[in-house]
């Protein structure tokens, strides 16, 4: 999945810089695949393995209630050091050193100044910073389009979404939670806003919840295949398994030929 070899990974969990949560067990879940993912990134824009640890004991100790330093903050890289992003300053761990954001100058290359625009245009301009490029500055440009558009309207749906979105896939699941909440609070009949909220509660084990909302977007949108997809584990996963079957069949119907039709077809030939 992250193409990390097998040495790699054992040098790592030696640094004590990745481990799998629970002790004794060395499957990792997604938290931990979270964790990995950011690890990789970081080394493979020229951060040292050993300085990274140094760094994650750093935070550790200067931020004495983050557990998981590489999945609950913001982390970049300059190519040599680590720097944390946090309440909007930008800071060298090892050292605690302040330091300039040096990805000020690309971001401003990147993001347009549109006077007298409102909140639709700086979501199309996000979308177009997403489309146009998956690298950290360009998602941060696309990011802070997002976050323009909610300053002009604090109830942009696809604003929230989007953001969100963005969250979920850094890893913040915090973050696009509280998005996706805030969506579906100013937006109760919007299909993806509690397809999207499920979907994290689910990946953060809150499974009833995600069951509810879940619910709620099949009810609003019967022909959303990954909403029912999505809603059949969750069932699963609590022992709902009638309710399960119903949606897995469901499933099927609306989206044979996916590359996740296999695991469901799978799920209805379990006996239970």
């Amino acid at each position: 999945m992250l193409d990390i070899s097998e040495k790699q990974l054992t040098y790592w969990e030696k640094l004590k810089l990745v481990a799998p949560r629970k002790k004794g067990d060395k499957t990792y879940d997604f938290r931990d695949l979270i964790t990995l993912r950011t690890a990789k990134q970081l080394i493979d824009k020229g951060v040292s393995a050993q300085r990274l640890q140094r760094s994650i004991v750093a935070m550790q100790k200067q931020l004495a209630e983050v557990q998981s330093p590489l999945t609950e903050l913001r982390i970049r890289s300059n190519g040599k050091d680590v720097i944390v992003e946090r309440a909007g300053m930008h800071l060298e761990p090892i050292s605690g050193q302040t330091v300039l954001n040096f990805e000020t100058r690309e971001l401003k290359e990147k993001v347009r100044v549109m006077p007298h625009s409102n909140a639709d245009d700086w979501v199309s301009l996000g979308v177009e910073r997403e489309e146009q490029s998956e690298s950290e500055a360009g998602l941060q440009a696309a990011a802070e389009a997002y976050e323009r558009a909610l300053d002009l309207d604090p109830g942009h749906v696809d604003a929230l979404n989007n953001l969100g979105m963005l969250s979920y896939e850094q890893g913040l699941l915090e973050d696009a939670t509280l998005l996706f909440r805030r969506a579906v609070e100013l937006h109760p009949d919007h299909v993806i806003s509690h397809f999207n909220l499920g979907s994290v509660l689910e990946e953060t084990g809150k499974f009833d919840q995600a069951r509810h909302h879940l619910r709620l977007a099949v009810r609003l949108d019967g022909q959303h295949a990954d909403a029912h997809y999505n809603l059949a584990f969750v069932c699963d996963k609590i022992g709902a398994y009638v309710e399960a079957r119903r949606h897995w069949k469901r499933y099927l119907e609306l989206d044979p030929n996916s590359s996740w039709a296999s695991y469901a077809r799978k799920r209805l030939n379990h006996k239970k």
